[in-house]
């Protein structure tokens, strides 16, 4: 058994459990990308406009993001497995019921509690990777088949939601209740019972959720609405959002048991990690939604030619556990995340010219380039901001990861969509192409700025001296005893440290 566990073999045992959690983020890529080809057939059932159509997708990750702070606290304080089984029932049945949706603010709510859902399931799966196989190379091996899974239901998604689709839009609801429905079942049977936490004097910070929920709300908000809204109904409802987040810290700085310890964003890694990871999803929803619409809605393309067009991009189902693992080793996790983020700048890049008439040649650079890009980028983000973590925060941990990554894609969707539907006067294919061109802008942005943090993590690697959080209680901020002085983001990944996608 050790020699398996030093060659980075896995027993029978946590084979078991590792399929079931990547059946779960399986789950949650193909529901994502089902959804995603699925929006024109949506808007033309439904009869919905831009701006609300948007919000099918913005409502689950903004209940994702929302909420995946509490999802991550609660999995360390009322056991990861329990966690992880209940809200994978609560997906279940609102995936359903989004299936059953006859109007527009229907699906969304649906969808929306279908993402509070995911925001609960996925971090509890992730803390129980993190937490049940060994740091080395046994957690190595299991991020890997962990993180390519989750890359390879989005790419599945995109094929399987063009034939869902063609067939009723329905049925990208209805599919993820049976295989919900599996996972639920193996849960229950490979996933062990955890011992208890010890809640002795702990509690939910239940106004930390609900203030950083209302703030992340009012925020993409007040972006979509820029776009058809009055300048004073925008910046009011902006204002609103950073109040909120201003009451958020507050709480949080007072509280005894916070939702976020505050003094985890003086590791200076992590905070790079989740603010390029923020801008990264917010470039990559952005673009996937208006490539999308161009595709479909200005070529005509049906929703299964899309879908094929698009499924270059699921390359990093194959590179991710492949390639970036030996990117990292040789070249460290800074350089590897910088050079995803110089890749998705140039894919946007490509793509602004877009004509009326490209051919399918033309396209295939920039997305076979977002594809590379994503492969090199997800995984050593993940890595970063989860590494040297103390365990009873790897709940924390993974959550504001997954908050950063669903905040950014609801905000790249609203700000897209905002800059696409201001610009056209008419509904001609020409003012919809320049639409299109203009909110194509807002992913080419977001790269930018991820690549200028980017670089600020090649510098700490010249400096040679991974950055170390500070003691906690010096300032007022209580900070577990068994806290392991977090990595640097642009330290190499040593034998010991773990890779995911």
């Amino acid at each position: 058994m050790r020699a398996s566990i030093a060659a980075g073999g896995l027993s029978t045992r946590k084979w078991g459990i590792l399929l079931v959690l990547c059946g779960a983020i399986f789950l949650e890529g193909i529901d994502v990308a089902m959804l995603n080809v699925a929006l024109p057939s949506i808007r033309a059932d439904l009869g919905l406009p831009t701006g609300e159509l948007q919000w099918v997708m913005s409502a689950y990750v903004l209940g994702y993001g929302g909420f995946m702070l509490l999802g991550g606290r609660a999995a360390d304080l009322f056991g990861r497995r329990q966690m992880f089984v209940f809200w994978l029932a609560v997906f279940l049945l609102f995936s359903g019921l989004g299936g059953l949706a006859t109007e527009g603010w229907m699906l969304i709510l649906a969808r929306f509690i279908t993402g509070v859902a995911a925001a609960f399931m996925t971090p509890a799966g992730l803390s129980i990777i993190t937490t049940s196989f060994a740091e080395g190379p046994e957690r190595n091996k299991a991020l890997l088949v962990y993180s390519g899974t989750a890359a390879g239901g989005f790419t599945v998604g995109l094929v399987t939601g063009g034939l869902l689709t063609a067939v009723d839009w329905r049925w990208v609801f209805f599919a993820p209740v049976v295989l919900s429905f599996l996972i639920l079942v193996a849960a229950l049977v490979f996933v062990p019972k955890s011992a208890r936490p010890d809640r002795s004097g702990q509690r939910v910070d239940a106004a930390g959720a609900l203030t950083v929920t209302a703030a992340l709300v009012l925020i993409v908000l007040g972006v979509e609405r820029a776009a058809h809204a009055g300048i004073a109904v925008s910046v009011g409802t902006l204002l609103a959002g950073l109040a909120f987040l201003a009451a958020f810290l507050l709480i949080e700085r007072r509280s005894a048991e916070p939702l976020v310890r505050l003094g985890i964003f003086r590791n200076g890694a992590l905070v790079r990690a989740n603010l390029s990871a923020m801008l990264f999803a917010a470039g990559f929803f952005g673009f996937q939604f208006l490539v999308v619409l161009y595709l479909q809605e200005l070529r005509g393309w049906s929703t299964l030619q899309t879908s094929f067009a698009m499924l270059i991009i699921g390359i990093d189902a194959i590179l991710s556990p492949t390639l970036t693992p030996r990117l990292v080793t040789r070249f460290g996790n800074a350089k590897v995340i910088f050079g995803g983020l110089l890749l998705a700048m140039l894919s946007y890049g490509l793509f602004l010219p877009v004509g009326a008439d490209w051919s399918y040649a033309v396209m295939f650079p920039s997305l076979l380039i977002l594809g590379l890009a994503f492969s090199l980028a997800y995984g050593p983000l993940t890595i970063v901001a989860t590494e040297g973590i103390a365990e009873e925060e790897q709940g924390l941990a993974g959550g504001l990861l997954y908050t950063a990554f669903q905040f950014g894609a609801a905000l790249g969707l609203s700000a897209a969509t905002a800059v696409t539907v201001a610009t056209p006067h008419t509904q001609t294919p020409a003012a919809l192409l320049d639409g299109y061109r203009a909110g194509l802008l807002v992913p080419f942005a977001a790269a930018v700025l991820a690549a200028a943090i980017g670089a600020f993590g090649l510098r700490s690697q010249r400096g040679g001296t991974p950055h170390t959080e500070p003691d906690a209680a010096a300032e007022g901020m209580d900070a577990p005893a068994s806290s392991v002085s977090p990595v640097s983001l642009a330290s190499p990944v040593s034998p010991n440290s773990p890779v995911s996608h």
